[in-house]
């Protein structure tokens, strides 16, 4: 004997069932979309240490000296992290390792110097850039003072004298915000550039 509820179930109601069971899918289809941009969003977001270190070895930089000295004592390291801010007033930024041996004396100082190395500096770049003792270092180069008493290497491509007027930090560094207060020029040497892993000379063109 057939039900009393399918004999009265009119036509008219099956779309309603039928409507109800495609919204409820539909959703269900929305809410694993979402979760599968998710996981995509997730795993880019998710570059590996050394798959970052190697792809910033294809971008090519300049590389500096940036040396400081006052009540935290003189101190000096090499690095390719220092771009322009703005001109007005004329600002660099240097990115610093908190875990760097010479960062008590930077943030102590509260000034430095970002000399631009040009091509004859390979080793002195080396030297700072490794553990030499800060005596030995210096001892390497020549150097001067202009406003700021941080120590400028006398044969730089270019030397920043700078004030630090802002510190921020990101991740495992702190970005360093540099006002240039006076600075030094040499327009006969060429220039040095860092780029996957190896030194390049970068040859200044002469006008004709």
């Amino acid at each position: 004997m057939p039900s009393t509820l399918n004999a009265t179930l009119s036509a008219t109601d099956m779309p309603v069932a039928e409507k109800i069971a495609a919204v409820d899918k539909n959703a269900a289809i929305e809410k694993q979309a979402a979760v599968d941009k998710n996981a995509v969003v997730e795993k880019q977001a998710a570059v590996e240490k050394q798959e970052y270190r190697d792809a910033m070895a294809r971008l090519g930089s300049a590389v500096n000296i940036i040396t400081t000295d006052g009540p935290g004592g003189r101190a000096g390291f090499t690095a390719s992290a220092v771009c322009s801010v703005t001109d007005t007033p004329p600002t660099l930024l240097v990115c610093l390792n908190r875990s760097a041996s010479v960062h008590a004396a930077f943030t102590q100082n509260q000034v430095l110097c970002v000399n631009t190395l040009a091509d004859c500096h390979e080793s002195l770049s080396n030297l700072f850039g490794g553990k030499t003792p800060m005596e030995q270092r210096f001892d390497a180069a020549e150097w001067a003072r202009l406003a700021t008493g941080s120590p400028i290497l006398t044969d730089a491509l270019v030397s920043f004298d700078c004030k630090v007027t802002q510190i921020t930090s990101v991740g495992t560094h702190d970005i360093l915000f540099c006002e240039a207060v006076a600075l030094r020029r040499n327009d006969d040497s060429h220039g040095l550039v860092y780029f996957d892993r190896r030194y390049h000379p970068l040859m200044r063109q002469t006008a004709c």
